[in-house]
C-alpha cells in the first residue's frame, strides 16, 4: 500500500533534507545536536510524519534557522506582494494551533509575519535553543487572550497586547481561556 502524504508535509521534509545536506550533515548528526531521534528526521524527510511545532523548533535551532525560514520555500519568481490566498497554512498536530506564514517568500528579508489562530486549552512549550540566541519577535494579540511565559516572566496578554521576547531562552504560549486567541508574530531574524 502506497504511503499518501500531505503535500504541505511532503514539502517541509523536503526543505528539512534540504537544509540538512548543505550543510553536510547526516541523519546522526542531525539527531545528535536536534534531540529528535533519527528514524523521526527521516520519516519527516519522506513527508511520512505530521511533526509538532515544537520538534520542529529543535530541527530548526540545530539548523541554524528558524520556524518562519523553514516554512519560506524558494519562490519561483519572488513577489513584495504575498496575497491571502497564496499564503502558506500549516495545523500544528498536537495543539492543533493554525499558522500563516504572511510574509512574501523569496525576498531575503530579516523579518518575517505570522498570523496565529491559538485554540482555546491550547499550551506549546518552545524549549530554549541557544542557536536562536539574537533572534527576536514580537507578539501582537489581536482578540481573545493569551498567558506567555517567556525569560522576562509570566504575562497575561489582552487584545491589543504586544510582548517583546528573545527566542533563545524558549517560551511557553497557553490559552486558558474559552476562546481562541488570534495574534502576530513579527520575528526578526537578524542576529546581533
Amino acid at each position: 500500500m502506497e504511503n499518501v502524504t500531505d503535500p504541505l508535509e511532503h514539502a517541509i521534509g523536503e526543505r528539512i533534507r534540504t537544509l540538512r545536506t548543505q550543510q553536510n550533515l547526516t541523519l546522526d548528526e542531525l539527531a545528535a545536536s536536534s534531540g529528535v531521534s533519527r528514524a523521526m528526521i527521516s520519516r519527516i524527510e519522506r513527508g511520512e510524519a505530521s511533526p509538532t511545532a515544537q520538534l520542529l523548533a529543535k530541527l530548526c535551532s540545530a539548523l541554524s534557522t528558524t520556524l518562519s525560514a523553514l516554512f519560506a520555500f524558494d519562490a519561483e519568481e519572488a513577489s513584495p506582494l504575498a496575497r491571502r490566498a497564496d499564503q502558506r497554512l500549516w495545523r500544528d498536530p498536537e495543539s492543533g494551533y493554525l499558522r500563516r506564514s504572511v510574509s512574501p517568500d523569496g525576498l531575503g528579508s530579516p523579518i518575517d509575519i505570522v498570523e496565529v489562530e491559538f485554540p482555546p486549552g491550547a499550551r506549546v512549550v518552545f524549549e530554549r535553543q541557544p542557536s536562536d540566541r539574537g533572534i527576536t519577535q514580537h507578539l501582537w494579540l489581536f482578540s481573545g487572550r493569551l498567558e506567555m511565559t517567556t525569560e522576562s516572566g509570566f504575562h497575561s496578554l489582552e487584545p491589543g497586547d504586544c510582548l517583546f521576547m528573545g527566542l533563545e531562552a524558549g517560551h511557553i504560549f497557553y490559552n486558558p481561556h474559552d476562546e481562541p486567541a488570534h495574534y502576530a508574530v513579527i520575528l526578526c531574524r537578524t542576529k546581533v
